[in-house]
C-alpha cells in the first residue's frame, strides 16, 4: 500500500509539475520580472535618498549593511529552480491527497481524485486566496507571522468544512461545515500597512488570477494523474503461460 502510493503520488506530481512548470514560466514568471524592475528602482530611489513608498512583501526592509538574500541567477538557474519547486510541491500534494482519500475510506479513482483535489485546491489556494491573494514581490503586506497564522486557520478551517459537508452530509454538519468555512473571511485576513505602492495595482490583479487559475489546474492535474496512477499501479500482472 505504501509503495503504491509514493508510485502514484510521483507520477502524479511529475505530471502536474510539467505542465504546471511551463504555465508559471510562460504566465507568472514576465510579472514577477516586471515586478523586481519596480523593487529595484525604489532601491535606487533609497540609495539616492528619495522617498521609499514601496513596501516589500514577506519581509521586512533590511539594514543597508546587511547582505541580500540569495537567489537564483536569470535564465536557466532560476527555471530550473522554479522546475524543482513545483515538482516537490507536486509529489508532496499528491502524497496528502492520497492519503486523506484513503484515510476518509475512498477508492482513488479519477473520477473521485479530482473531486478530492478540487476541494485541496479551494481549501489551500482559493479560500486563501480571497483574503490574503498571491502577492507580487514589492507588494505592500501585513506582518509575516500574521498573515502565516491566518493562512494556516483558513485552510484548516476550510478543510474541516469541506469534509463535514461532502463526507459527513448530516445537517448538523453541513451547518457546521459552513460556519467553519465562513469563519475565517469573518474573522478578517491581516490587512497591509496604508501608504501608496508604486507597483501597479493591474500587475498585481493580474498575478493574482493568473496565480490562481494555475493552482486549478495543478491540483486538477494532482487529482487526475494520482486517480490514473493508483489504477495502474494496483493491477495485478498478466499471469505467463506455464512451461511446457
Amino acid at each position: 500500500m505504501i509503495i503504491r502510493l509514493l508510485s502514484a503520488a510521483l507520477a502524479a506530481g511529475f505530471l502536474a509539475a510539467v505542465v504546471v512548470t511551463g504555465l508559471e514560466l510562460t504566465l507568472t514568471s514576465p510579472l514577477i520580472a516586471a515586478a523586481e524592475r519596480y523593487e529595484t528602482q525604489e532601491t535606487h530611489q533609497a540609495d539616492r535618498g528619495l522617498p521609499i513608498v514601496l513596501a516589500h512583501a514577506g519581509h521586512d526592509h533590511a539594514a543597508p549593511d546587511a547582505a541580500p538574500e540569495w537567489q537564483p541567477g536569470e535564465g536557466l538557474p532560476r527555471m530550473a529552480f522554479t522546475a524543482l519547486a513545483t515538482l516537490v510541491g507536486a509529489v508532496g500534494y499528491a502524497l496528502l491527497l492520497g492519503a486523506v482519500m484513503l484515510a476518509c475510506g475512498r477508492e482513488p479513482t479519477p473520477q473521485r481524485a479530482l473531486a478530492f483535489a478540487v476541494a485541496g485546491f479551494a481549501s489551500v489556494a482559493l479560500a486563501p486566496g480571497l483574503g490574503l491573494p498571491p502577492e507580487l514581490p514589492g507588494s505592500e503586506a501585513a506582518p509575516l507571522a500574521a498573515r502565516q497564522a491566518w493562512w494556516v486557520m483558513t485552510v484548516a478551517s476550510t478543510g474541516m468544512g469541506l469534509y463535514l459537508i461532502a463526507i459527513r452530509r448530516s445537517l448538523i454538519a453541513i451547518l457546521g461545515g459552513l460556519v467553519l468555512i465562513v469563519a475565517p473571511h469573518v474573522t478578517g485576513a491581516p490587512l497591509p500597512p496604508e501608504g501608496e505602492s508604486a507597483l501597479p495595482a493591474a500587475l498585481a490583479a493580474q498575478f493574482a488570477a493568473r496565480s490562481l487559475a494555475i493552482g486549478f489546474v495543478f491540483w486538477a492535474l494532482i487529482g487526475l494523474g494520482f486517480g490514473w496512477a493508483w489504477q495502474v499501479f494496483g493491477r495485478k500482472p498478466a499471469q505467463g503461460t506455464a512451461d511446457v
